[in-house]
């Protein structure tokens, strides 16, 4: 088998391939900006703490209707609404801060979720949920994670500028009457959907990897947000197609092997990034000391 042949082959010969690779494309759409943002917010572990936090609901529409799409799905987003609600008024309204307070509620979530499904399911079930299965995505789930990418697109694309302030100002957006508190709402909103559409694909342990690890790569090769958003959609949707091709030739799990991808480039930017990346560092130093 030549490399073109090992590049293309799965995806020519096989519909489920087919599948997987558009439903990364979509992933990478709907959650490359929403993990810039995150980050540039400096809650990029808010996307690790709401993942685990759709767990129960999850677990519920699991319990209720079985491996269903729908009842999953909105059980999911249900859950994340409800977490980050609570979590915002305990923070709110106690000394606690937005991160502590999201961090005790996710790991309850977590607890509450793997035991419902324990309970009520066996050890596939749960293997199932928490990481995901790709390669088993069918066309109404296709259909879903591609719609939520498109709806994440216009939502973002109608709030960006004033988003975009509120993460590098929020006093002036203030001062000129921007709504900061509404916006926040609606990208949390946003975050859970993404990521409820990355746990169709990869589980609730694998989906915010798709979201946060390219977002992570962008801030080492772009300075301006639009740049960062792009190298995170490119970064995330190779980190699918190469990770497909892993989970295809060496008969690993698909949804690991997309994340391990992601975190290989991630830790290739750190060393090689041109913008505070570890060799570009030692060259500026190098420099200033001439």
């Amino acid at each position: 088998m030549t490399v073109a042949q090992a590049l293309i082959a799965p995806f020519a010969d096989y519909a489920f391939m087919r599948r997987a690779l558009v439903a990364c494309m979509a992933l990478a759409i709907g959650s490359g900006p929403v993990g810039v943002l995150l980050m540039l917010r400096r809650m990029s572990l808010m996307g690790d703490a709401m993942s685990h936090a759709v767990l129960p609901g999850a677990a519920v529409g699991f319990i209720a209707a079985g491996l269903s799409l729908w009842g999953m799905t909105l059980g999911g987003i249900a859950a994340g609404l409800i977490v980050a609600v609570l979590a915002g008024a305990v923070s709110r309204n106690t000394l606690l801060r937005e991160d502590a307070s999201l961090a005790g509620f996710y790991l309850a979530s977590l607890a509450l979720g793997v035991m419902l499904v324990s309970t009520h399911g066996n050890s596939l079930d749960l293997l199932h949920i928490l990481f995901g299965t790709i390669l088993a995505v069918n066309d109404a789930a296709l259909f879903l994670v591609g719609g939520i990418a498109s709806l994440s697109t216009v939502v973002l694309a109608a709030i960006y500028r004033p988003l975009v302030m509120e993460c590098c100002d929020p006093v002036f957006l203030r001062s000129v009457g921007g709504r900061g508190g509404f916006y926040h709402l609606v990208f949390l909103v946003l975050v859970v959907l993404n990521l409820v559409a990355g746990f169709q694909a990869l589980g609730t342990l694998m989906a915010v990897g798709l979201m946060m690890l390219p977002a992570l790569c962008a801030r080492f090769w772009a300075r301006e947000v639009a740049s960062m958003i792009g190298v995170a959609i490119g970064v995330a949707f190779a980190s699918g197609y190469l990770g497909l091709l892993v989970s295809y030739h060496f008969r690993a799990p698909s949804g690991p092997s997309i994340v391990l991808v992601a975190a290989a480039v991630y830790g290739l930017s750190i060393v090689f990034g041109r913008r505070g990346g570890l060799l570009a560092g030692i060259v500026r130093r190098r420099h200033f000391h001439r």
